[in-house]
């Protein structure tokens, strides 16, 4: 069995992932981490779908419908291909990254059934912070719902790792995980759980349970000025640069090269969420 770095949820599921023969096994045991549910009537044809739909919106949001059919798109925290089936028919070729090689496998699996495997490639993340990716390589990096599952300096890390991919004028789209007045309480709490998921045979059962792993799995919260100060002191520039917010909920003022950053609504962020959208100049 494979040693896994990453938190115990999915340590759990890619153990589980590693023994199990298809992928609709491994939605129906796994849902916990990978979309919040479990059960026999879970498919993976079903979890697919729900993918589709989120990259029918985000594509469009982000402004790339046009242009997808000749990009290069690199999919930070691809787990088992719930959205990169529907990447790999909208774009000339995708790059599935994880930090565990069996969710990769099931990838491979999902588009072969869902997507188009032709213009499928996946690299492993096995040190969870950095993509053996050649630099100025891809014409868009996306993240969504992954960066506050790792630690804070794994995510830093891939956000500097995603520039260094970048072509020149290539996008950034990365999705994080910002304070909220309930985090008071959520804070401490995800600590304890995360605290008990160490203890030998309780952690692996109690992470498998909704409520310990939606506690548990958010592991940091990065505001805007903290991922753009990371970014400033790579020396790499960013041009169109804004901050996507859930509506009527903007982050404090940023600056970025001493110019303040622009914020605007996205209509489907969650409330304790904000995007990174910016081009390499």
């Amino acid at each position: 069995m494979t040693r896994r770095r990453q938190l115990t949820p999915w340590r759990a599921a890619g153990s589980r992932t590693e023994a199990r023969g298809s992928a609709d096994e491994v939605v129906r045991e796994t849902g916990w981490v990978f979309n919040n549910l479990t059960g026999a009537e879970l498919s993976l044809e079903s979890f697919v779908r729900t993918g589709d739909a989120e990259v029918d919106v985000y594509v469009d949001r982000l402004g790339w419908n046009e242009s997808a059919g000749s990009m290069t798109l690199l999919e930070i925290g691809s787990g088992i291909g719930r959205m990169t089936a529907a990447f790999t028919r909208r774009f000339a070729s995708v790059i599935a990254t994880d930090v565990d090689a069996a969710f990769l496998e099931r990838c491979r699996e999902t588009v072969t059934r869902f997507g188009n495997p032709a213009v499928l490639r996946t690299v492993h993340i096995p040190d969870g912070n950095s993509l053996a990716v050649p630099d100025s390589s891809v014409d868009a990096v996306f993240s969504y719902i992954v960066m506050q599952h790792c630690k804070s300096s794994d995510a830093l890390r891939l956000t500097r790792e995603a520039l260094r991919v970048l072509r020149p004028g290539g996008w950034l789209a990365l999705n994080f995980r910002t304070w909220v007045p309930e985090d008071v309480a959520l804070v401490p709490a995800g600590a304890a759980v995360r605290s008990l998921w160490h203890v030998p045979w309780m952690g692996p059962r109690l992470s498998r349970w909704r409520w310990s792993t939606r506690l548990g799995w958010q592991a940091n919260r990065l505001d805007p000025r903290r991922v753009l100060a990371a970014i400033e002191a790579t020396g790499v520039d960013l041009e169109e640069l804004v901050v996507l917010h859930h509506p009527g909920r903007p982050q404090r003022e940023v600056l970025f090269r001493d110019h303040v950053v622009p914020q605007r609504d996205l209509d489907v962020a969650n409330k304790s969420h904000w995007w990174l959208l910016a081009r390499r100049r």
